[in-house]
């Protein structure tokens, strides 16, 4: 079958580390609009941060953020869907995770904050384009839920922390990485895979006409449900290894070639 529906990971995949959407793909996208086929953005970002790139690209399905933990209508902004982790656990979050040692982020009402300005508060704000609000945590969610929860570290430190959070949550949280300096913690029942099925069934389209594309471990519950799941060339092997299909890097603007495969005619 045709397909009806292409999901888009964000970073990684329609823009890299300088967050600007190419020339190429911004032809390759209107084109598949232009034909009738829909598009939507799947993201780790915040909603505030995903929307101008949604807005760019003129995408109208709802867009997908924080992991799969919103989805909102790009129009009315109003929220389809909206799964927080439960206030007792984000409780649990800080008393393992808040020390000077580790950079933690805790989010809610599309604000972010945390505790002190860093160079991985930086890191992060460089790429959201928003600037964290700074205080003390612990109180701003001693009894509220927090959308998601991320801990930046340097890579390797962040695979630590990532099985750190696995041995103390198990499945009581959705843990996983979009960069690699990047670890999220979610409600249970999040992930990106799952938000997409809802808005395809929003759409009335069936998974089957469903192309995914996407670069890091956090998009392989897409690449996985879609009828058609494309891996970035600057996925991880894992990821890879996965996919129906592997396209160029997103620097060579691989969404490109996968909407001229398997979409664009």
């Amino acid at each position: 079958m045709s397909v009806a529906l292409v999901a888009f990971d964000l970073d990684g995949t329609l823009v890299g580390r300088e967050t600007k959407l190419s020339r190429r793909v911004r032809a390759c996208v209107a084109a598949m609009l232009a034909q009738g086929t829909a598009g939507c953005i799947v993201t780790g970002r915040m909603f505030r941060a995903a929307a101008p790139f949604v807005r760019e690209l003129g995408l109208g399905a709802p867009t997908i953020c924080y992991q799969g933990a919103w989805v909102v209508d790009t129009e009315s902004e109003r929220r389809l869907l909206d799964r927080p982790i439960a206030s007792d656990l984000v409780r649990e979050i800080l008393d393992e995770f808040d020390s000077e040692d580790l950079h933690l982020q805790l989010y809610a009402e599309d604000r972010y904050y945390c505790e002190r300005n860093n160079r991985f508060a930086e890191l992060y704000a460089s790429l959201a384009g928003f600037a964290p609000i700074v205080g003390p945590i612990r109180e701003r969610f001693a009894n509220r839920s927090a959308t998601k929860a991320v801990i930046v570290a340097d890579p390797d430190i962040a695979a630590e922390i990532e099985l750190r959070a696995r041995r103390r949550f198990g499945e009581r949280l959705y843990i996983t990485r979009s960069y690699p300096e990047f670890v999220e913690m979610l409600d249970p029942t999040v992930d990106k895979g799952i938000a997409l099925q809802f808005v395809a069934q929003a759409l009335g389209i069936p998974m089957e006409r469903v192309l995914a594309i996407g670069d890091s471990w956090n998009d392989l519950p897409i690449i996985e449900r879609a009828g058609i799941g494309v891996a970035m060339g600057n996925a991880p092997v894992e990821v890879r290894e996965r996919a129906d299909a592997v396209v160029g890097a997103v620097d060579d603007d691989g969404v490109c070639d996968a909407l001229e495969r398997f979409v664009l005619r």
